[in-house]
């Protein structure tokens, strides 16, 4: 007998309905408690896994995916509002506060903690990783290889001069030469200078080492022409303002630079975009 078209139609989405019910079912539910895991999670996840997200998780200065991360509930930090959301996985950072990540431990919870990415290929890791907790490793591996492709266009059109450069923040902190920026440079065909100062992961250079150092560029988060408060007064120091006007300094901002992810690729290619501005 034949079937009624209109029935198997019917018939046919009930058991798609069906299908993705279960697959929705068998994803795992997620709490992120890190700015650099909420990022990783928002990019990599189904909505309907993610039930919150750290406390910096809206802030645009801190996280690349501030506007996504508006959708979802902001958590305190804290073990106890996780706790009652009952996730099937909480992920967090290595320096996420430890008595909140053991306490959790301890009651039963899953913790997939991550590492600070000091590397482009400890960023590819991270993602391959996350994707493997949210149960989407084709989704990862697409990120992994759009940030191959921003590498690969950042080498294409690397500085033929070999600018020494130094990452300088609030109140003189520069990032080493074993750092996730350092990392960055050297895809475009640049150098860390912090390493003349022996500065290996990170720490602070004084006016006067940075002035008797001299490099070629300086690299801020900002152009800002305002200081809020003496950390930020320290980048508008009339001898930093004499040695790097403008064309001396190249700007990425921190959202771009601070986590392992996919806002690499676009840190990647502002980076490259700045060094033609200045090459210019």
């Amino acid at each position: 007998m034949t079937k009624h078209p209109v029935l198997s139609a019917l018939a046919g989405l009930a058991l798609l309905a069906c299908s993705l019910a279960a697959h929705a079912a068998d994803q795992p539910r997620i709490a992120s408690i890190n700015v650099c895991t909420d990022q990783l999670l928002l990019k990599l996840a189904d909505p309907e896994q993610i039930v919150g997200l750290s406390p910096y998780a809206r802030d645009p200065a801190r996280s690349w995916a501030a506007a996504d991360a508006a959708k979802y509930p902001l958590l305190s930090g804290e073990a106890e509002d996780v706790l009652v959301l009952k996730p099937d996985v909480v992920v967090a950072g290595r320096f996420t506060k430890r008595a909140t990540r053991e306490l959790l431990k301890d009651k039963g919870l899953r913790v997939a903690e991550f590492d600070v990415a000091d590397s482009l290929d400890d960023a590819k890791r991270q993602m391959l990783r996350m994707g493997d907790v949210v149960g989407h490793r084709d989704r990862a591996e697409a990120q992994v290889a759009n940030l191959d492709a921003a590498i690969a266009r950042a080498k294409a059109a690397a500085a033929r001069t070999h600018y020494r450069v130094l990452s300088l923040a609030r109140r003189g902190w520069v990032s080493g030469e074993d750092s996730l920026l350092s990392s960055l440079l050297a895809a475009t065909g640049l150098s860390n200078a912090a390493a003349e100062i022996g500065v290996r992961s990170g720490g602070f250079a004084s006016l006067e080492a940075i002035v008797k150092m001299k490099p070629d560029l300086i690299l801020l988060a900002d152009n800002s022409s305002f200081a809020e408060d003496q950390g930020q007064a320290f980048l508008l120091h009339p001898a930093l303002e004499k040695l790097y006007p403008p064309e001396k300094r190249l700007i990425v901002p921190e959202r771009l630079t601070v986590c392992g992810g996919p806002m690499l690729a676009e840190a990647l290619d502002r980076l490259t975009a700045e060094i033609e501005r200045v090459s210019r």
